[in-house]
């Protein structure tokens, strides 16, 4: 089940924070709780997809995206994702994440998230995201522009480019 509860506590928690740019990145806490964990005693990995919705939100909160969503009735979907972990996050554990936005093009922006603890990287995702509309997506300059950041284009890592060319590459639909 997501996790609702959390989502709320974030919601709540950085309600008051000070606003951030499109050029900053946001923080937050967290802990590995027995819910969140599987046979192994670690963070499951859909669970941490889960959490990593909360980061994503939060930071969309702080941004103004989440108010820009509700003003022009538009949605917010993700269309990719690329996920690397690298260790283990045990029950009771505490965590920082870190969520930016890395870049858009026309179409998508790009956002990349990481998880840490005992100051070191646990894992890593780059999502790519569509803010909606009933006609389908949104540009994401009009995006940037409703954030209130029309010039917001910065150039993306070679990595993140990189990835988004292996993308362009792949069978849709998957073969079987």
């Amino acid at each position: 089940m997501f996790p609702f509860i959390r989502l709320g506590k974030e919601l709540i928690k950085f309600s008051s924070a000070r606003p951030i740019t499109l050029d900053e990145t946001h923080v937050s806490t967290h802990i590995c709780w027995p819910i969140d964990i599987d046979f192994y005693g670690e963070l499951n990995n859909g669970r941490t997809l889960s959490l990593y919705d909360l980061g994503r939100i939060a930071m969309g909160q702080r941004v103004g995206l989440l108010k820009a969503l509700r003003t022009h009735k538009w949605g917010l979907t993700m269309a990719g994702a690329s996920v690397r972990y690298r260790r283990r996050i045990t029950t009771f554990q505490k965590f920082t994440m870190k969520t930016r936005p890395v870049g858009r093009d026309e179409r998508f922006l790009y956002i990349e998230q990481s998880m840490w603890s005992k100051g070191e990287a646990t894992s890593s995702i780059l999502y790519r995201s569509a803010v909606t509309d009933k006609n389908g997506i949104v540009p994401t300059q009009r995006v940037a522009e409703a954030l209130g950041h029309p010039d917001w284009n910065p150039e993306m890592p070679e990595w993140v480019q990189n990835w988004i060319k292996a993308e362009d590459t792949r069978v849709w639909p998957p073969g079987t």
